[in-house]
């Protein structure tokens, strides 16, 4: 429709932030395996997942990143499940994508001490196990949407993307345990994001 802008969310981007920090803070523990909890195999969630394992294999080469999808975006349970096999196959990092089912992931992280990652948004509010939170900021696409209606510059028939450069997508509260070269790094990568030097992937590898 003429009429109908989209907005799409480049996921890769945060995600590959994510992904970096994810991968340090296992190898920091003493392993490169990490993990992502995720709903629904479709193309919306594997941009989550794409994003995250190239920016662990960035950071910390040789990470290995272990996916599971749980067939739903509800069920807590079914999360909690596949997150706890993902711990005992020695996961250090579990990164939830899957909505509220995303919930029961980063309860088992919790309950065995292992950090969690949350999604879509800030989810540090769950205690001191959240990494941090790959964001999706929803509220600014649809203000800059309403914004750019009411200047005229409303463009139908095409998707708008939301990306690191213009704040579409971000990090959430990153944890005060982390190292701040590790958040130097990330600002560099986000940078290198930002002026195309770094295209994170789209598809998993």
């Amino acid at each position: 429709h003429t009429n109908i802008e989209g907005l799409t969310y480049a996921t890769q981007e945060n995600s590959y932030l994510v992904g970096c920090l994810a991968a340090r803070a296992a190898a920091k523990r003493g392993t490169k395996i990490i993990s992502a909890t995720a709903g629904l195999k479709i193309p919306p969630v594997d941009t989550f997942l794409a994003g995250y394992k190239a920016g662990a294999n960035k950071c910390v080469p040789g990470t290995e990143v272990l996916f599971g999808y749980s067939g739903t975006f509800i069920d807590q349970a079914a999360c909690k499940t596949i997150a706890t096999n993902q711990i005992d196959a020695g996961s250090q990092v579990v990164f939830a994508v899957a909505g509220p089912c995303g919930l029961g992931a980063l309860d088992a992280a919790k309950e065995r001490s292992r950090w969690g990652v949350g999604v879509d948004v800030d989810q540090s509010y769950l205690g001191s196990h959240i990494l941090t939170s790959a964001v999706k900021r929803v509220d600014v696409g649809i203000f800059l949407a309403v914004k750019n209606a009411k200047q005229g510059k409303y463009k139908g028939g095409k998707d708008v993307v939301y990306n690191l450069k213009n704040s579409g997508v971000s990090l959430g509260k990153i944890s005060k345990s982390v190292p701040k070269a590790w958040i130097t790094q990330v600002n560099k990568l986000k940078a290198q994001i930002i002026s195309g030097k770094i295209k994170p992937p789209k598809i998993v590898p």
